[in-house]
């Protein structure tokens, strides 16, 4: 028989850089997928202020306030706003940067959005 000592820590070397780029892609998609969530939140906010209040900027300045995106990647856009009883509609684009080593780079940008309705009160 021969001697097995050392075979556990080369089986480690092995597979250990694929288990870190896998936790990595893992940690990578968690993070678009909180954006996404922060995007969705930001359009309902955006919604609920064009809905209540007939400001132009109020929307966007709703959107950016009620979600923590960074502002420099954030397009909001609202329509519709007519007489009270019809429906606003907010649409928000966000840029996610895909910065995490090894991963990121392969990946690229995702481009995310959200939209949301509401009716106009007042």
């Amino acid at each position: 028989m021969g001697d097995d000592r050392g075979q556990a820590a080369v089986e480690l070397a092995l597979v250990l850089p694929l288990v870190a780029a896998l936790a990595l892609a893992l940690l990578q998609v968690a993070l678009v997928v909180r954006d996404q969530v922060l995007v969705v939140h930001a359009a309902r906010e955006g919604a609920r202020a064009a809905a209540v209040s007939d400001d132009p900027g109020a929307a966007q300045a709703a959107a950016l306030a009620g979600a923590r995106l960074i502002p420099d990647r954030v397009v909001v856009e609202a329509s519709g706003r007519g007489e009270a009883g019809s429906r606003v509609r907010v649409l928000v684009r966000y840029v996610s940067v895909t910065d995490l080593p090894l991963v990121g780079p392969l990946v690229g940008d995702v481009d995310l959005s959200g939209s949301a309705s509401m009716r106009v009160e007042r």
